[in-house]
């Protein structure tokens, strides 16, 4: 099979000169992005294209929102770092606003998401030692296969990715792996008392969009209760109102003993994560045993505020839950037989390519964004298919046009 692409002259210079002068460590679509409003993409050659992908699920309120883009430039105008050696009048706003909206009892603000499971996978420790009596330098994290929480040394140690891990060795000890969704193999890791957390993503995102069973959440943490380990949830993707909820977990009405948010704490416009915990955990780490230069700067806080109040305001939750109900409808509907599956959860959602050929799902993303919608595969069969949580249906319905006519064409290339 063979799928060509359109790019312009001008596009391929832009592409030409990242990959002479970048590190070469991505594999992007061949499309050069200048501009971005609401569920909507323009290229260098003014093309427009639906936004599939959402940074990631870092855009959920849309591309440029002006809200959250006006507390940026406000609040850029008038101090944007301080660094934590001092107090800013934004700080403490910002921590009251975010504990309050989740209900903890702390928030320790960090910048990128893998920052943040780092922070949290800290905090698991001390407490480990501190409450739990673990003896020093033995505490043990369990996790899952087929995770993904970053790439730094430390949590690729515990990734079962190749790409992310091989070649990156020697990795970090005290880390247990057990199957996702497998109830039996995390009770039989809890039983060793040596394990402080266990860290767990919702719904697999880069997996490829692994919903478990219903109910594993909740079973999951009863264990963990029972254990004496903290229940680490990553919703750095999932949360957030992606999936249909404030966070994945409020699907079973569980509360993470450490939640871990990123991506779209920002909206989009810079790096913000947080990693929040009740007193009990978070007060484990003392003064000048943690940080960040950045971590809780005053632009953060004044646009983590904006864009958390976005969410509400604009019901966010409430249209992903619709919307994506609808849309996983509209895929099944088709029953075309390149989509051996569907899955998901709001607007966080997958197709499985059947195997055609191994480039399939990539070659139907040159499809896609030839005519005019932008996503990305991962792990070679799976689609991720994740709006702006802004989208109306009008929006959506296009989409799904769109989605069924790059099928039909992928159709006749095979």
């Amino acid at each position: 099979m063979s799928v060509t692409t359109n790019t312009s002259f001008r596009t391929q210079q832009f592409i030409e000169r990242e990959l002479q002068y970048g590190a070469h460590n991505y594999h992007p679509l061949p499309v050069v992005l200048e501009r971005g409003e609401g569920v909507f993409l323009w290229d260098v050659d003014g093309k427009r294209y639906y936004d599939f992908l959402s940074g990631y699920s870092a855009v959920n309120q849309g591309h440029c929102h002006p809200k959250i883009v006006g507390a940026l430039i406000e609040q850029a105008q008038k101090l944007t770092l301080t660094s934590r050696a001092f107090h800013s009048d934004l700080l403490g706003e910002y921590a009251q606003y975010i504990t309050t909206y989740f209900g903890y009892d702390k928030v320790l603000p960090m910048n990128s998401g893998v920052e943040a499971v780092e922070t949290a996978l800290k905090l698991a420790r001390r407490w480990g030692y501190d409450r739990k009596g673990i003896p020093v330098n033995q505490a043990k994290i369990v996790a899952v296969e087929g995770n993904f929480h970053g790439r730094t040394l430390n949590v690729v140690s515990f990734s079962t990715d190749p790409s992310s891990r091989d070649g990156f060795g020697p990795f970090m000890p005290g880390y247990e792996i057990v199957p996702y969704n497998d109830l039996e193999a995390l009770a039989e890791a809890l039983n060793d008392p040596q394990v402080a957390g266990f860290l767990v993503e919702p719904i697999q995102g880069e997996a490829g969009v692994f919903v478990p069973d219903d109910g594993y959440l909740a079973a999951a943490y009863d264990l963990c209760k029972r254990a004496n380990v903290l229940f680490i949830g990553d919703e750095i993707q999932t949360g957030l109102a992606r999936t249909g909820k404030l966070l994945a977990c409020d699907h079973e009405n569980i509360r993470p003993d450490i939640l871990i948010l990123g991506k779209a704490l920002s909206g989009g416009t810079l790096p913000i994560s947080a990693v929040l915990a009740d007193d009990d955990v978070m007060l484990c780490i003392k003064a000048g045993e943690h940080g960040s230069t950045y971590g809780g700067n005053p632009l953060a806080c004044k646009v983590a505020i904006a864009a958390l109040e976005v969410i509400r305001e604009e019901g966010l939750a409430e249209n992903a839950a619709q919307l994506g109900a609808y849309f996983r409808q509209r895929i099944q509907q088709l029953q075309h037989p390149f989509i051996k599956q569907v899955r998901g959860k709001g607007l966080l959602n997958a197709i499985v390519i059947e195997h055609i050929n191994p480039d399939a799902a990539w070659h139907l993303c040159l499809v896609l964004k030839d005519q005019g919608l932008l996503a990305k595969p991962t792990h070679g069969d799976k689609i991720r298919f994740a709006p702006p949580l802004v989208i109306n249906k009008t929006q959506l319905d296009d989409s799904l046009s769109i989605i069924e006519k790059s099928l039909a064409k992928l159709a006749d290339l095979v």
